[in-house]
């Protein structure tokens, strides 16, 4: 029996789809109350901010990715990197199953 066979593993994989849809709401929304990561706020509060010096961006800086405007960039970032951490963990569960 497949994994795609099992009602749970669609449910899942539904649930998974909808919310990588509305990163970009999230995203949004995030932006409309001003939200900021709480690392940020606390680096803003001691003055790290002033020291800061960025070596590696990531490939996806701030869930966005480069060049592509805020919700297009906020969904593929959503969807890949979902898509890699289900594979990471259907990839890790096949092994220790094994």
């Amino acid at each position: 029996m497949s994994a795609l066979d099992r009602s749970w593993f669609r449910t899942g994989l539904a649930i998974l789809l909808v919310l990588v849809l509305l990163a970009p709401v999230f995203g949004w929304a995030a932006g409309q109350v001003g939200y900021a990561e709480p690392l940020d706020n606390a680096a803003e509060a001691t003055g790290a901010t002033d020291a800061a010096e960025t070596v590696n961006p990531g490939l996806m800086p701030d869930y966005g990715v480069p060049g592509l405007g805020a919700a297009p960039g906020t969904l593929l970032a959503a969807l890949v990197g979902t898509a890699l951490t289900l594979v990471l963990a259907t990839g890790m569960g096949r092994v220790l199953a094994d």
